[in-house]
């Protein structure tokens, strides 16, 4: 018994370096919750050198070390809040795929709407100035046009050729 006792100490003490508490482990890439995070803030961030992609979708090599840089973070024990802070700390706004609407990023948000009403504006200008012209426009000579009625007007009787 007392030899079964002293193995179980050596194997306990032996085995106890092995023995990691849940606030000591460290994700991996086999980690699925650490994987779905780095996918969801990979998500978030704009490539910033495709601009039209986000970080998860491109293949550009800036795109591959944001996405190294997310999943160090994570394995770092940031919080989704603080990658992102961070990524816009270094980065800026433009960052973001969704960026925030503040004084800098304005023109982002209200550039579509602007350009839509400008279109509407300079196709109804348009659109007023040809009626316009058209209504002015003067119409041939009384003379010409007596001409051109009794060109039309021979035209629609036909001669008789015998």
């Amino acid at each position: 018994m007392k030899r079964l006792a002293l193995l179980l100490l050596i194997a306990v003490v032996a085995l106890s370096p092995l023995v990691v508490s849940a606030a000591d482990a460290v994700p991996t890439e086999k980690d699925s919750v650490a994987s779905s995070r780095a996918v969801k803030l990979s998500e978030k961030l704009r490539c910033l050198v495709c601009q039209n992609q986000t970080i998860a979708e491109s293949n550009a090599e800036l795109a591959q070390d944001l996405r190294r840089q997310v999943h160090e973070q994570i394995a770092a024990g940031k919080s989704d809040d603080e990658i992102v802070d961070y990524m816009v700390a270094r980065y800026g706004d433009f960052v973001l795929y969704k960026p925030p609407l503040n004084a800098a990023t304005a023109i982002l948000w209200l550039a579509p709407g602007l350009l839509i009403v400008g279109g509407f504006a300079t196709l109804f200008v348009l659109i007023r100035r040809r009626r316009d012209v058209t209504a002015q426009a003067p119409g041939p000579h009384p003379a010409r046009r007596r001409e051109i009625e009794d060109l039309l007007a021979s035209e629609e009787q036909p001669e008789r050729k015998r």
